[in-house]
């Protein structure tokens, strides 16, 4: 059993995880694993962090690079984040003949072919399991025990923030500046939630599993991305009427057309297992030809869900190399195009404020019928303000093309004051 040296680069949240874990059950790991594994360098710009988790300033440095270029090390774990100085890191670790481990999706979701590519050109390997899902297995059951199946959709609840923040709006009635307020007080949102409520780090997600379940390249840029700033209390009612859940849904299908793939605030069945996610936990819904529908869930973030993954794509790797082989890297195979979002047909939730005057409604639907969108249903709820009333309505299937062209002209209309909310429905 060869002992297997690693360089642990990023001693934050996750990268402290990881060193308790490998401390706790590094022996345990020969007997279950066959894998001799040793945390040899470490390297963070906080050398305060050194002391805290009790390792030897011998081995401990600020310089990344340093650690990287450490001849007796077989594996590196790049625990950064971004996509700056830990890209940098990634491409020296892979040009030094050393193996990756990484957590970081927004690297993965940019870059990712291009370390594949990298490592399968000097037989390395590359393990990102913890970039998606937190502790949740979904990169290594759809690399290995699904890729019996041709995946026709990967759908999912992939961010915690913003899954607390719509769970809290739907139990206590509250308000999204309420709902995010508390979010940050428990510290599941940044200072800065732009990354998380503008959607950003479910696109990078959605970008990895897609590329993986398709074989095919995306990237977050190709995403169809909106957030959950818009959504209302207003909204998380009116859904729950109509027999829906509101949740940040991150989805790639594979169409006639090409791969459809987006993330946004999405109506769903409160029966559908996706509805029943709530708080910060996740889960990834796969649909396979062969195992038909199948659900993967836990808690998407925190040091020892992240840890726990960063710590098994170590093992895998150490088991790679005491076997003398590499996992085949990147599968990215085929050229699949990504459809127009103007080409996707659904059904649509429209909540919009007018003048609480006869003919309104007509006026309004008449626009819709001009589109081709016809109308399904609509509530109207009592408005505090006599002179104005809020309506919600729901279409039947409709193109976006269509639905986004008759919004913008009501948009114009003089008895109309405003579209506030515009979701989409999700019937699966």
């Amino acid at each position: 059993m060869k002992k297997v040296k690693v360089g642990l680069i990023g001693l934050g949240t996750v990268g402290g995880g990881v060193v308790d874990i490998i401390n706790k059950h590094a022996e345990d790991f020969k007997c279950r694993a066959g894998v001799d594994i040793e945390l040899a360098r470490f390297a963070d710009r906080n050398t305060e962090r050194f002391a805290e988790l009790g390792l030897d300033p011998v081995l401990c440095t600020t310089d990344a690079l340093e650690v990287v270029a450490d001849p007796e090390l077989d594996i590196i774990i790049e625990l950064i984040g971004g996509t700056g100085v830990a890209l940098e890191v990634c491409k020296k670790a892979l040009e030094s003949g050393k193996h990756l481990v990484t957590a970081n999706k927004a690297i993965m979701a940019t870059s990712g072919h291009e370390l594949l590519m990298m490592a399968q050109e000097r037989d390395l390997n590359v393990r990102f399991e913890a970039s998606v899902g937190g502790g949740i297995p979904i990169i290594g059951p759809l690399k290995h025990s699904l890729v019996a199946n041709e995946i026709s959709q990967v759908m999912g609840i992939v961010n915690g923030t913003t899954n607390f923040i719509l769970t809290a709006m739907a139990d206590e009635g509250i308000g999204y500046d309420e709902a995010l307020s508390q979010a940050q007080a428990l510290g599941y949102a940044e200072a800065d939630p732009t990354a998380d409520v503008d959607g950003h780090d479910a696109a990078a997600k959605i970008a990895i599993l897609a590329s993986i379940a398709f074989n095919t390249r995306l990237t977050m840029d190709q995403v169809f991305t909106e957030g959950i700033r818009t959504i209302d209390a207003a909204d998380i009612e009116y859904a729950d009427e109509y027999g829906y859940a509101v949740k940040l849904l991150a989805l790639a299908n594979r169409t006639d057309e090409g791969i459809d793939i987006r993330v946004q605030p999405t109506m769903i069945p409160k029966l559908h297992p996706l509805a029943q996610v709530n708080g910060v936990y996740n889960a990834i819904y796969v649909i396979g030809d062969a195992v038909g529908e199948t659900m993967f869930f836990g808690p998407g973030a925190g040091a020892g869900a992240a840890a726990s993954a960063v710590v098994g794509d170590v093992i895998e790797v150490a088991r790679d190399i005491n076997a003398g082989h590499v996992t085949t890297q990147c599968t990215c195979i085929d050229e699949i195009p990504v459809r127009s979002i103007d080409k996707l047909r659904t059904r649509y939730y429209v909540r919009m404020t007018v003048d609480d005057k006869s003919g309104v409604l007509a006026t309004t639907a008449s626009v819709f019928a001009k589109h081709r969108v016809s109308i399904e249903s609509l509530i109207q709820h009592a408005n505090d303000n006599e002179e104005c009333a809020e309506i919600a309505y729901v279409t039947h299937e409709a193109y976006e093309s269509d639905v986004q062209a008759a919004l913008d002209e009501i948009r114009l209309l003089d008895v109309v004051r405003g579209v506030a909310t515009l979701i989409r429905v999700e019937d699966f």
